[in-house]
C-alpha cells in the first residue's frame, strides 16, 4: 500500500514549521532563553543563518512527508475523520521519537533540564501546526 500524501499539504506543512520556529525563537518569545539555556551567541552575520534555514527545510519537509503518510496509513486502517487521525498519528510520533529522543540525548549531552523542555514543546507544537495543516487538507 502507497499511502495517500496530498503534496501540498506537505508543502505548506514544511513552510508552516519555519512560521512557528520564527515566532518561537524571536528574542521576545524565547529567542533569548533559548539562547542563554544553550550557550548561543548570534554572531550578527545574517549569512550564518542561510545553511541552518535550509537543512531546517529539507528535514520538515521530510517531517511533513512522513507525518502524511503516517497519518494516512492510520487513517486507512482505523477509518474515522482524517483531521483526528493525523492529530493522534502527530503526538504519538512526537511523543515516541521527537520528545524521547532528545531527552535522551540532552541527558547524555549534559543539556539543561529547561533547555529539553523548551526544545520539545516547541517541537510539539511545531507538529501541532503540521498537523493542522495536513488535517485539513485532507488525503491526496
Amino acid at each position: 500500500m502507497v499511502p495517500d500524501i496530498n503534496i501540498w499539504a506537505v508543502i505548506v506543512a514544511t513552510l508552516s514549521t519555519m512560521v512557528v520556529g520564527s515566532i518561537w525563537y524571536t528574542p521576545k518569545v524565547f529567542g533569548n532563553l533559548w539562547m542563554r539555556l544553550a550557550k548561543v551567541s548570534p554572531s550578527g552575520d545574517s549569512k550564518d543563518a542561510i545553511r541552518p534555514i535550509l537543512i531546517t527545510l529539507v528535514v520538515s519537509f521530510v517531517s511533513a512527508w512522513v507525518l502524511a503518510g503516517s497519518a494516512a496509513i492510520a487513517h486507512e486502517f482505523y477509518g474515522g475523520a482524517f483531521l483526528t487521525s493525523v492529530f493522534v498519528t502527530g503526538v504519538i510520533l512526537w511523543a515516541g521519537f521527537t520528545a524521547a529522543r532528545f531527552v535522551t540525548h540532552d541527558a547524555f549531552e549534559g543539556r539543561p533540564a529547561g533547555l529539553t523542555v523548551l526544545n520539545i514543546a516547541h517541537e510539539l507544537v511545531t507538529v501541532l501546526v503540521m498537523c493542522l495543516v495536513i488535517g485539513l487538507f485532507g488525503v491526496g
